[in-house]
């Protein structure tokens, strides 16, 4: 999102209902009811939003004192052909620019590797090297959490004829046996693989590597950053012949490679928590009351917030980015154009039957066909025993 947009943010309420068209103007809204309406502020739905010239989303407050609804400022779309811009949005005059949808996910996934295509030979020596970056490694290590184990691949017993393949399953147990060692000594600096990794042998040829969910930030002194960040980690990890070197943290190992690394899933962040709106409340709440002064006298903080999140629910999320309704008011500045973002979080279908699927119709009917920019993750674990 650009820096210079003003953003105004409406979370609808678990269990409200959204007016229908015809049922009063922005003054019947009650607190944390969400709705939509023509340019002459009578309630629109599906029906009819498209009839009118622009609409606005506004929503009910609760303190009123010296203020309305909050609204959004005017938006024109172009319904069934704003998927084709820039044609399209000249055509109808819009003034929306970009809009999609978020669908929330509560479940984050954790990024699995498997290394097969083993090609090793009785008796070698054989490294797999592991590197690991997130936001928290990154704070300790310059080029990732990178470690590595090297063993020596089983003898073989082939009699007077040399043995060409090493035995997989059996190199694959040593491998795991030598990753679940524990760091000596009690050194906090010898972190060991458990602390990030889990190993597995599946049907004596695969060796998988799943890395470990890690935790939430807590709550950060910077009252600038952004509170709600869950830490992701990701890694790649190499498997070559010979011993590992001192020169190993900054390479990419990619000499006598002897088996395939294939990444079979990624890790992934959840989206659309209620932790996430709360603190999304608190960050464009600055666009949402009309007397900023008295609001913002007490230092750190603020008698007239409201938030209409609910723990423990998922959200799905559209985004609206469109600039001014009149081209006369660009006339203020020539140089920094500020355009607008609207912000519809909605509790999703598991929590709120039907509302955030009125919330998608409304809007498509208004602005054109939707595309989801999130696809939520679905995983399927099968395990073989060696």
């Amino acid at each position: 999102m650009s820096t210079y947009a003003l953003t105004t943010l409406f979370v609808v309420p678990v269990g409200s209902t959204i007016p229908s068209s015809g049922s009063g103007s922005t003054q019947d809204l009650t607190a944390g009811q969400v709705g939509f309406y023509s340019s002459s502020y009578a309630a629109v739905d599906a029906t009819d939003i498209a009839a009118s010239p622009y609409f606005y989303v506004a929503q009910g407050r609760e303190n009123t004192y010296l203020q309305g609804s909050k609204r959004s400022d005017k938006i024109k779309g172009c319904p069934g052909q704003l998927a084709t811009p820039p044609v399209a949005v000249k055509t109808c005059n819009s003034n929306v620019t970009e809009w999609y949808k978020v669908s929330g996910c509560a479940t984050a996934a954790n990024q699995i590797t498997d290394i097969t295509d083993f090609k090793v030979q009785c008796g070698e020596i054989v490294t797999v090297t592991l590197r690991a970056f997130s936001n928290y490694i990154n704070t300790l290590y310059f080029n990732g959490f990178t470690r590595s184990v090297t063993v020596q691949a089983p003898c073989c017993d082939c009699g007077g004829d040399p043995c060409v393949d090493v035995d997989v399953n059996a190199l694959i147990n040593k491998l795991i046996a030598k990753f679940n060692e524990k760091a000596p000594g009690n050194n906090p600096d010898n972190v060991s693989f458990d602390s990030f990794f889990e190993f597995e042998n599946v049907g004596g040829t695969i060796l998988r590597i799943h890395g470990k969910p890690l935790t939430k930030y807590g709550q950060p002194c910077d009252i600038a950053a952004f509170p709600f960040e869950y830490d992701r980690m990701y890694f790649n990890a190499f498997v070559y012949e010979g011993p590992a070197t001192t020169a190993d943290f900054i390479v990419a190992d990619a000499c006598n490679i002897v088996a395939s690394a294939s990444v079979v899933q990624n890790s992934s962040y959840p989206s659309g928590l209620s932790a996430e709106w709360k603190q999304a409340e608190i960050n464009y709440y600055s666009y949402q009351a009309g007397y900023l002064k008295s609001l913002y006298r007490m230092g750190g903080y603020n008698e007239n917030f409201e938030s209409y999140v609910t723990d423990n629910i998922v959200y799905d999320s559209y985004y609206i980015r469109f600039n001014e309704f009149d081209k006369a008011a660009y006339q203020w500045g020539d140089y920094v154009h500020m355009d607008n973002i609207v912000i519809i979080a909605v509790p999703n279908e598991d929590a709120s039957a039907g509302l955030s699927t009125a919330v998608s119709n409304i809007l498509v009917a208004a602005l054109g066909a939707v595309v989801d920019n999130n696809e939520c993750i679905t995983t399927t674990t099968t395990t073989t025993a060696p």
